[in-house]
């Protein structure tokens, strides 16, 4: 199976996420995910018997097993403050994040 991530498709992936990889660190991970792509590909090809039901978890967790979901309660976070307290900027009691560059796709 050929590649499904060439190093263009993968430069420019790299470019949208915005990180500094150099061509070592590039083509290692380039690699490694051309590798989790054939693996599951190799795991899509496996015939089933069509009475198989689909599941998304290898564990059993009937029901009877499972304890109940609680109930949504509103509660005060005292630690409000304190937390607040420790952020470099705020406004309005909101956290200040700088602006996270990006480019508009068209």
């Amino acid at each position: 199976m050929p590649d499904t991530i060439t190093p263009e498709i993968f430069r420019h992936l790299v470019d949208l996420a915005a990180l500094e990889l150099d061509e070592g660190e590039a083509e290692y991970l380039r690699r490694q995910l051309n590798g989790q792509l054939k693996a599951i590909a190799e795991l899509e090809s496996i015939e089933l018997d069509p009475q198989t039901s689909v599941t998304s978890h290898g564990v059993p967790y009937p029901a009877a097993i499972r304890p109940p979901l609680r109930a949504d309660e509103i509660r005060t976070a005292h630690e409000a403050d304190d937390i607040l307290a420790q952020a470099p900027e705020t406004e309005e009691r909101y956290i200040v994040v700088p602006d996270i560059p990006h480019t508009d796709l068209e």
